[in-house]
């Protein structure tokens, strides 16, 4: 099933994170946090201003992105645990 998300919103696969610390410690699965790191699947066609004009979005599918802990919605599509989140909930692009 194809899934599009409206306006200024985007469905974003978390990308998970290292399993070691920087110190080469094993962190364990019941301290993990999740991952406010994600991947960008698709992406709405952006938000209008009040006279109907179209405001691009700044981000578009394959973007590596940064967002904040307790930003977007979890949802599943075919399986797949993502996260629908409006584009002002995404912190920065990653290089």
């Amino acid at each position: 099933m194809a899934f599009k998300p409206l306006h200024d919103r985007v469905l974003v696969r978390r990308v998970e994170s290292e399993e070691k610390t920087a110190g080469g410690l094993i962190i364990p699965d019941s301290a993990k946090e999740k991952p406010s790191e994600g991947e960008v699947v698709s992406c709405g066609d952006g938000a209008r201003k009040d006279n109907g004009e179209l405001i691009e979005m700044a981000v578009k599918a394959g973007d590596r992105i940064l967002f904040g802990k307790w930003s977007g919605t979890e949802v599943t599509v075919d399986g797949e645990e993502l996260l629908i989140m409006k584009e002002s909930d995404i912190l920065g692009l990653m290089a």
